[in-house]
This record gives C-alpha cells, sequence and structure tokens, in this order.
C-alpha cells in the first residue's frame, strides 16, 4: 500500500508532546510560577495562557521542519550557514556541563527533604547514575512510559495541591484579563518564556523520529500531540499559580526563589494539610526534577549525536546518531559524570556566564531560526509558515531577545561587577 492511500496514523495519548512537556517543567518553572501567585496572585494567569501559546508554536514549529523535511533541526540550522554550527557547538558542550550538576541537585534536594539524615552530594550523584542507567540501557520506548509514570505522579501531587488550596473562581477568571502590576514585569517576561523548557523544544524533532512519526502524513497526528501536551503543561503551571495565590499571597508567606521554595512549599502544606500530604508533595516535586534530568539525558544526547553526525558527514539516521549509539552516549557520559566535580565546587564565573549568555540566546536563536527555514524553500510550500505563526514566532525572538538582554545583565552584574 503506498504512502498516498495508508489511512492517517491515530494519535495517541502518550507521544513525543509528553516527553517534551515533561522535560520542560522542572522545578524552575514550578517555583518561578509558585513565587510570581504568591506575590501577585491571580493577576499573571493570562501569562501563563500567552506562554504556552508560544510554546505550541515554537515546538509546532520544530516538529512540522522535521516532518517536512525530512531534516533534523541541526540540519536545517546548518543550510543557513556555519555560523549556527559556531554558537552551537560551544552552548551544546557547556551547556551539557553546567546543567548536568543543576539537574542532579534539583533532583536531590526532595529526597534529603524526605530524610534529612541524607547528603545531598551522595543523593545528587546517585540521582546522576540512576538517570545514567535508564537512559543508557533503555529504548526510546521505555523512555516514553518512565516519563508517563512521572507525568501521572505529578499530576496527582501537584494538581492535588491546587484543589486542597480551592482555588478562588472569579479571581481566576478575572486574571485572564492583561495586567502588568508594579514591579511585576520581570516575572511577566519569566513565566512567559519558561512554561515548558529551551533546548529540549528543539528536541522535539529528534523524538518525533525515535517514535517512528517521520513523513508528512503524521503532521496532523504531531499536531494534536504538541497542542495536548502544552495543555498538560498549562494545568501543571497553572496550578501552582493556585497554591502561590491560596496558600501564600493570601497569608503573605514568603518562599526561596530558588529550588528549596519547593521544599519551604512542602512545609506550608504539611502545617495546613498533614505531614504525609506534604511528603506527597515532595515525592511530586521529585517526579517535576527527575524527569527533566532524563528528558535531557535523552533529548539533548540525541541533538549532540545528530550535531557530531553532520560533522562526520554520516547520512541521516545513522545508528550511531539514535537512542542507544555512540555519539549518544557519549553526551549521556558527559551529563553525568564531569558535572559531578561541582558539586564540590564553587561555580566557576567565566563558565557560569557562558552558561548563561549562550543559554540566554538560545530562544531568540530557535524563533529567528523557525521563522526563516519555515518560510523559505527548505519545505514545501503547502507547510510553510501562516500569518498567524509568523506573528507568534516574531514575537518569540523580540520576548526571547528581551529576556536574554535581562539575564546577560543580571549575570554580569552578579558575577562580574
Amino acid at each position: 500500500m503506498s504512502e498516498t492511500t495508508t489511512p492517517p496514523p491515530k494519535w495517541k495519548v502518550v507521544g513525543p508532546g509528553l516527553v517534551v512537556a515533561a522535560t520542560g517543567i522542572g522545578a524552575a518553572d514550578l517555583v518561578a510560577t509558585l513565587v510570581a501567585g504568591s506575590r501577585y496572585g491571580y493577576a499573571l494567569l493570562w501569562v501563563i495562557i500567552v506562554g504556552v501559546v508560544m510554546k505550541v508554536v515554537l515546538v509546532e514549529g520544530a516538529g512540522r521542519y522535521t516532518l517536512a523535511s525530512g531534516n533534523t533541526i541541526f540540519q536545517g540550522w546548518r543550510s543557513l550557514g556555519r555560523w549556527t554550527t559556531v554558537y552551537f557547538a560551544p552552548y551544546i558542550v557547556i551547556w551539557g556541563f553546567v546543567y548536568g550538576a543543576a539537574a542532579m541537585s534539583s533532583s536531590a534536594l526532595p529526597i534529603v527533604a524526605l530524610f534529612p539524615g541524607l547528603d545531598l552530594k551522595v543523593v545528587a550523584i546517585a540521582s546522576g547514575l540512576l538517570g545514567f542507567a535508564l537512559i543508557w540501557l533503555g529504548s526510546y520506548g521505555f523512555f516514553e512510559k518512565i516519563i508517563t509514570v512521572f507525568v501521572g505522579i505529578m499530576f496527582v501531587t501537584v494538581i492535588g495541591a491546587a484543589v486542597v488550596a480551592v482555588p478562588n473562581v472569579p479571581a481566576i477568571i478575572k486574571g485572564i484579563v492583561p495586567t502588568i502590576p508594579d514591579g511585576s514585569i520581570v516575572y511577566v517576561l519569566g513565566l512567559a518564556g519558561g512554561v515548558g523548557g529551551t533546548i529540549t523544544l528543539a528536541a522535539y524533532g529528534y523524538w518525533l523520529r525515535e517514535k517512528g512519526w517521520i513523513t508528512p502524513k503524521f503532521m496532523r497526528v504531531m499536531r494534536i500531540d504538541n497542542s495536548m501536551a502544552y495543555v498538560i503543561s498549562g494545568i501543571f503551571v497553572l496550578a501552582m499559580l493556585i497554591v502561590g495565590a491560596e496558600l501564600l499571597y493570601s497569608s503573605q508567606i514568603a518562599i526561596s526563589t530558588g529550588d528549596q521554595g519547593l521544599v519551604q512549599l512542602s512545609d506550608v502544606l504539611a502545617e495546613r494539610y498533614g505531614t504525609v500530604f506534604g511528603y506527597v508533595f515532595l515525592i511530586g516535586f521529585w517526579s517535576a526534577s527527575f524527569s527533566s534530568l532524563i528528558g535531557v539525558w535523552n533529548g539533548v544526547s540525541l541533538m549532540f549525536a545528530d550535531f557530531v553526525g553532520n560533522l562526520k558527514g554520516l547520512e541521516q539516521g545513522h545508528s550511531d546518531t539514535r537512542v542507544g549509539g555512540k555519539y549518544f552516549r557519549w553526551y549521556v557520559a558527559w551529563l553525568t559524570f564531569p558535572p559531578m566535580a561541582l558539586l564540590w565546587l564553587d561555580q566557576p564565573i567565566g563558565l557560569v556566564l557562558a552558561y548563561g549568555v549562550l543559554g540566554a540566546v538560545f530562544m531568540p536563536f530557535l524563533a529567528v531560526t523557525l521563522l526563516v527555514l519555515l518560510n523559505s524553500d527548505r519545505v514545501p510550500r503547502q507547510w510553510r509558515n501562516g500569518w498567524f505563526t509568523n506573528l507568534t514566532l516574531g514575537v518569540c525572538a523580540f520576548l526571547f531577545a528581551w529576556l536574554a538582554v535581562d539575564q546577560v545583565l543580571d549575570a554580569l552584574d552578579k558575577y562580574v561587577y
């Protein structure tokens, strides 16, 4: 049966969209939303909606390019000129080194809160080793199943926290109307930019390939998968906003802006609703952190493997560039073992600055390159951007460029001046 007569594929609940959403919604996103709710109530709810729409458009663009062109996103970047490789090469190396340590620490924090006698560094290393083993030894299908379990745990715990907080429905409806309270512009930018990941957005096309969704006939399936996944992401972030608004804002309780904020929230929940509920929330915190860890270990390793494969001139989809391949495993090891040294060291200023600058530039880089790729003859005409997608990607490019400048200036102020 030819491709033109093959029945269209059926969408399943679990797909690469859920993977990219679960990977992107980590502890940092939950804390940022929680803090915004604790300071401004429901006033920034509309920003969450904007953020979800932007990420849907960005990820759909990455997926559409992959399905329509038959190329990976890195091949698309490379077609734009050598400058993309000059940016991406140091970024993926430095980013992986610093992120590896941060992800391991974030995954360890709720475990140490549950069992205070444990050493944070030891648990962080154990978390890295567990993630390493799961990704090194497992297939994509196995990885997808694990992600599904973690999303289920997050749903029960995070949504459960929002339910017991008893959301104020009239205030939620009022929060849909755009307003910017005094002093909230940083939170507006952070919430809009933080609903669901950075570099992992670009990994979506690689997960499509591993799933077997590799031709334009999967376009409709991909779009449903992506949209539903980010609706779920939006629900998670909304739940944390409700918790921040109802438990913290109304009681004027301040929490830390780092991962420690979720530990502090578990203490508030335990005080109000019992110790067991506080422990259950810490399990949800761990699920969010560890799902991000293994998501990056898998998705960004695929990106790195494709990057190396392209530089070596390997054909598309070469086994060395797929899950379990040689270059894939190189990066899994890079994310796991060298960053362990950072757990004992103060953050090296030069490395942190490079990480901050290169990372801040990635989102505008992705938005701008998708604008170029999806308005050119690199994809068939029927799969090029419409006016709404171009408008949204343009807004993304502007917003993320603004965020990038703010993050770079903040890093310079913190580590240099």
